[in-house]
């Protein structure tokens, strides 16, 4: 027999053998996978990406191995009609074709945005680390959004004490938030919204002299410290009757100190379902 005459079923399937030392793995699977893909944006458009993706499935007590080939087998199949809604059915997808119990998929990409410069209204795109997490089982699936979020922040200390001038720094909003249910509309252009109204400015990657302008005197006028970032961005996620729970992050690298100042919030429940909690 030739090597092209070798078929797939004369090949030992040594991962579908049996194990006997009876150890359940909550996840097995490949991570670090670099893969082109296509997106979804707010509008339902799609855009195109390249994703670091880590995807696992859990592994019952008898089962030796996982084939990791399916993994990238379902990656493709998916790539390119990626949504919140799409993005946990591959998650179904995966779990059904390992025959496991769970499965879990995140994908973490640059996102692309365009941005009009605040005086001169020139385009020009903003990229967002974003990441998207879907997980499934047999009661269901569940999504998680993410995105880290540059902005500008002066600080409000310095200011109030300098005859003239204050400091300022590129800060760094990162916000997780688990939407009520996928098909609830919420999308990383949401939360790329809110958190950049919390700084003192956006940043943008195209300005001409009037918008830094703009820009300069506009943080001036609006400073902030992480503590005040992050209760922005909290009021705003906690009313959002789209989120089910959220956790947010905030840090300054500081321009004059040799350190970061940062402020967290763990995953804390919105609004929405502390009342309907209330209500049972």
């Amino acid at each position: 027999m030739t090597i092209s005459e070798i078929s797939r079923d004369t090949l030992q399937d040594v991962q579908g053998l049996p194990d006997t030392r009876g150890i359940a793995l909550d996840e097995v699977g490949v991570e670090g996978v670099r893969y082109p893909l296509l997106i979804s944006d707010a509008l339902g458009n799609k855009r195109e990406t390249v994703a670091t993706v880590t995807m696992s499935v859990s592994l019952a007590d008898h089962v030796k191995g996982a084939h990791l080939s399916r993994f990238i087998d379902v990656l493709h199949a998916w790539r390119d009609q990626l949504g919140s809604q799409a993005v946990t059915l591959m998650a179904d997808d995966l779990r059904q074709r390992m025959g496991s119990a769970t499965a879990r998929v995140t994908l973490t990409f640059p996102y692309f945005l365009e941005r009009h410069a605040p005086v001169t209204g020139i385009a020009s795109f903003m990229d967002y680390t974003c990441t998207l997490t879907a997980a499934a089982n047999d009661l269901g699936e569940e999504l998680n959004l993410g995105v880290k979020v540059p902005v500008t922040s002066v600080c409000p200390c310095s200011k109030a004490i300098s005859d003239r001038g204050a400091h300022n720094q590129r800060g760094w909003i990162t916000i997780d938030a688990k939407p009520r249910t996928p098909a609830t509309g919420l999308w990383f252009d949401d939360l790329i919204d809110v958190a950049e109204s919390a700084g003192s400015s956006p940043v943008y990657a195209l300005l001409k002299r009037p918008d830094e302008r703009h820009v300069t005197m506009a943080g001036y006028d609006n400073p902030v410290f992480v503590e005040d970032m992050i209760r922005t961005v909290a009021g705003a996620l906690h009313g959002d009757p789209r989120i089910a729970a959220y956790r947010v992050r905030v840090v300054n690298d500081e321009s004059i100190h040799n350190h970061a100042a940062y402020a967290q919030i763990p995953w804390t429940a919105a609004a929405a379902t502390v009342a309907e909690a209330g209500d049972d």
